[in-house]
C-alpha cells in the first residue's frame, strides 16, 4: 500500500462536474493498493498517518499530527502509484490490486482511518474520473509504503 500525503491548506475533488468532497486544513492523500495488502498494512498506515507530526506547532516547528490540528483528510484511490516505468514509455499497473481485491481493502482503509481520526473523512469515488484540486501547504508531501515499515 502506497500512499502520498500531502499537508493542504484546502483540497477538493469533483466528479461527473459535481463536489464529492472537499477540506479545508488537513491533509489530501493518494492511495495505491496492491493485491499483497492486508489487514496490517491498513493499521499500519492509518495511525502512522493520523499521527505523522508535519503541522507546525507555536514555534513553527513541524510538531503536530492532522489530530492535534483537529484537521481533515481526503482520501483518494489512485492505482497509478504502483505503476512500473521499467520498460517502455507506457506504464505497466500489474502490481495495482483489481477492483474486486482493492474496493474491500479501499473501503475498509477508510472506516479504520476515520475511527482513528476521530471523525469523518472526505473521500473521492474508487474507479472514478476525478478532478482533485489542492494548495499544497509548505510543500509538504510524503510518501510512504507500508511494506517499507521494517
Amino acid at each position: 500500500m502506497i500512499a502520498v500525503i500531502q499537508r493542504v491548506s484546502e483540497a477538493s475533488v469533483i466528479i461527473d462536474q459535481s463536489l464529492k468532497g472537499q477540506i479545508e486544513l488537513g491533509l489530501m492523500i493518494l492511495l495505491g493498493i496492491e493485491e499483497a495488502d492486508i489487514s496490517e498494512d491498513i493499521d499500519w498506515l492509518t495511525k502512522k498517518i493520523v499521527n505523522l507530526r508535519i503541522f507546525n506547532d507555536e514555534n513553527q516547528v513541524m510538531n503536530k499530527s492532522v489530530r492535534d490540528v483537529s484537521g481533515d483528510i481526503l482520501l483518494i484511490s489512485q492505482f497509478t502509484l504502483h505503476a512500473s516505468t521499467k520498460k517502455g514509455n507506457r506504464p505497466s499497473y500489474l502490481r495495482a490490486a483489481k477492483p474486486d481485491i482493492a474496493i474491500p481493502i479501499y473501503e475498509r482503509f477508510i472506516e479504520v482511518l476515520e475511527k482513528s481520526l476521530g471523525k469523518s473523512i472526505a473521500t473521492g469515488e474508487f474507479g472514478a474520473d476525478m478532478k482533485v484540486g489542492l494548495v499544497n501547504d509548505g510543500p509538504v508531501t510524503i510518501i510512504i509504503d507500508s511494506k517499507d515499515k521494517k
